[in-house]
């Protein structure tokens, strides 16, 4: 039985995993969809057996009397809608990006400390069961206590194409920062939910697609509070050789003083110790919806901690770390040098 009333704001491509996780967790029900285009928002109550849609925020918080709202829209937006949900007193979670620039992020930290409402940022990668199954693995020093390197190499094979993107997300094409402020943010997040905090990046930045304008290439090093190192080597223009690059989005090695994990591109774990073979972890995940049922995951962690008032993994002032990450990377690769974060 439905616990929570929400509703939801936006209809575009990632829209659909939100909406199709939502009609799976029992604890919800959503009351409203909003979208600029109503058509599109009426589209989407018809389809999932939502309530009713709206073009009007505003007035379907006033009616509809949530208890959160899903902010599914640019990163442009958030501010002012979560401006808005404040003022009506309605919980948030909200895709990532949280905001175009660092200070905008912090001006909705500051937004949310000063109020009564939770919020929560989407950040689903973290909840990619794969990850959430080596975090495990780690917590439990299978290959020691001492982490020597993370590694994540990306291969989209989505980018390199005269009309790349323009199939399921063309404003790709228009973004100045694609590679690292749309992806990479993901990448940033897991790397501190399985190394810890970044103390230091180093980037190396390219557009390799001359039709598009902003970077579809990067190296990136990265230092660890805890000495270890990582490096991430994403790419969105050459091709991956797995049958679905888009399940994992990357492979990972992880070495200790013990030995080494590895994530293959089909969701396979395997642990090496030193002096031994490679062997299979067995564990299990669903390949539904959205990369391992990911986006299921993190909105089904945001409805149990609304319900139990404890903690979210990504409340806004977890998530602002990220966007400082992000900013330095950019900086690095505009200056050449390393940067201290």
């Amino acid at each position: 039985m439905a616990q929570l009333k929400g509703v939801c704001i936006g209809a575009g491509y990632f829209g659909q995993f939100h909406f199709e996780a939502w009609q799976r967790i029992d604890e919800v029900e959503i009351v409203g969809v909003c979208d600029a285009v109503k058509e599109r928002a009426e589209e989407i109550v018809k389809t999932y057996g939502f309530k009713k849609a709206y073009a009007n925020v505003e007035e379907m918080f006033r009616l509809e009397k949530p208890d959160f709202v899903d902010i599914i829209t640019p990163p442009e937006s958030h501010l002012e809608l979560c401006k808005l949900a404040v003022a009506h007193n309605i919980d948030i979670i909200c895709q990532k990006p949280l905001a175009p620039t660092l200070e905008e992020a912090r001006k909705i930290e500051s937004l949310i400390a000063a109020s009564n409402v939770r919020m929560m940022v989407h950040e689903n990668f973290r909840f990619q069961p794969w990850h959430r199954e080596l975090k495990k693995l780690l917590e439990t020093n299978v290959i020691g206590d001492k982490l020597h390197t993370i590694n994540l190499r990306m291969r989209m094979g989505d980018g390199w194409q005269t009309d790349a993107y323009m199939n399921r997300q063309p404003y790709f094409r228009e973004m100045e920062r694609l590679l690292i402020y749309e992806t990479g943010i993901h990448f940033i997040d897991v790397f501190r939910y399985l190394a810890g905090e970044i103390t230091e990046v180093y980037a190396k930045l390219r557009t390799l697609n001359s039709n598009i304008k902003g970077e579809d290439f990067a190296w990136v090093h990265f230092d660890f509070e805890n000495g270890g190192l990582g490096f991430l080597d994403a790419n969105r223009y050459n091709e991956n050789t797995s049958e679905d690059p888009r399940l994992t989005f990357g492979a990972v090695l992880i070495e200790g003083d013990k030995g080494s994990l590895r994530l293959y591109d089909d969701g396979k774990i395997t642990i090496q110790l030193l002096g031994e073979n490679e062997k299979e972890h067995e564990y299990s995940f669903n390949n539904q919806n959205f990369s391992g049922d990911c986006v299921f995951a993190t909105q089904h962690h945001f409805v149990l901690n609304l319900i139990s008032e404890t903690p979210f993994e990504t409340d806004v002032s977890n998530y602002i770390p990220n966007i400082l990450v992000l900013e330095k990377i950019y900086e690095s690769s505009k200056n050449g040098v390393p940067v201290k974060i």
